[in-house]
């Protein structure tokens, strides 16, 4: 079948590639296989606009490099069009390539992916992943406090301040505030596009999923609950009597508590270590990143998307799910 010859739109792709799961490039034609030749790296592209320009482009970026590749039948979930290619290296340079993209569609190169078809372990953070607003930021602004909070967590999590000070700094300007504040931020916590589908596939594949969080236990206990999730891990704000009493309780989430977290609940659920997944966008959250198989930075600040395995920029929580389903289909034909 000629390359050429395919569909602009890969939505379209379905009915072209039936002959098998697998299509190796021959001049400017696509020949059936069984089998993956290579498994020294994979390149995903994950968009609801893919084309056959992306993927050409990719290719070509690949021939550069001297790297051969073979093309995985595509799918999709819910809107999301996925392109896996398996490859011959895992190059470093073609990491940074994909991050540097201007495309309405994400592009990930990584050396292995987890698979859905054995046990494994997401643990992401909270505060701009799991949800949409930082939540010290909006307690903040409801006891008026605002302004001077919002400038110390971006600080924070630009890696600007070290995160306990920080934290500690943030919650004693909001001593005397209603407790009821609390209440008020937990009950309107918007969820971040993706993410009760990336927890109920997770969960319905027997994963594990958790939150590590620098933010507080009342808000991560209330998505434990509304999510069914396995695990939390989270500050305690201080509380006199009907006020916050602008201190933090107990040992402070930070950075490598989270990453911790991670090896912790990996070992006392039995997972394998290339069986985790990390989730973050924070400073604070790049040492678990890079401690899990699949380290992942959401529409992160630019700290952590240049260290980061995966940075997703355009998609939603969603794509870390088509990866796991990448990981499934890999798995399946090796």
């Amino acid at each position: 079948m000629p390359f050429s010859s395919l569909p602009e739109h890969l939505a379209d792709w379905g009915h072209r590639l039936t002959a098998a799961p697998i299509y190796l490039p021959a001049g400017d034609a696509l020949q059936p296989a069984t089998s993956l030749p290579f498994a020294a790296g994979y390149l995903v592209l994950m968009g609801e606009s893919l084309s056959r320009q992306h993927l050409i482009a990719t290719v070509d970026q690949l021939a550069e490099r001297g790297v051969q590749w073979a093309l995985l039948t595509p799918f999709t979930h819910v809107e999301t069009e996925v392109v896996v290619l398996a490859l011959s290296a895992y190059d470093r340079e073609l990491v940074a390539w994909c991050k540097q993209q201007a495309w309405p569609l994400d592009a990930v190169h990584i050396e292995h992916l987890p698979t859905l078809s054995q046990p494994g372990l997401i643990l992401m953070d909270m505060d701009s992943t799991a949800i949409q607003i930082e939540c010290i930021d909006e307690i903040a602004r409801l006891a008026g406090v605002g302004e001077q909070v919002s400038a110390v967590t971006a600080a924070a999590m630009q890696g600007k301040l070290e995160f306990a000070d920080s934290l500690r700094n943030r919650v004693a300007l909001l001593k005397g505030a209603p407790v009821t504040i609390l209440d008020t931020v937990a009950a309107n916590m918007p969820l971040m596009p993706g993410l009760t589908l990336l927890v109920d596939g997770a969960k319905a594949a027997g994963w594990k999923v958790a939150i590590a969080s620098g933010g507080f236990t009342r808000f991560a206990g209330k998505l434990q609950q509304d999510l069914g999730l396995d695990h939390i891990e989270a500050n305690e704000m201080g509380v006199d009597g009907d006020t916050l009493s602008g201190l933090v309780h107990g040992r402070i989430v930070d950075s490598q508590v989270k990453a911790q977290t991670l090896q912790k609940l990996q070992a006392d659920y039995g997972i394998a270590a290339t069986q985790t997944v990390a989730i973050g966008d924070g400073a604070n959250d790049l040492p678990m990143l890079k401690l899990a198989a699949l380290g992942v930075a959401i529409h992160a600040k630019p700290i952590v998307r240049e260290q980061a395995q995966v940075a997703i920029r355009q998609g939603d929580l969603e794509t870390v799910l088509c990866l796991l389903q990448a990981g499934t289909r890999i798995a399946e034909l090796r």
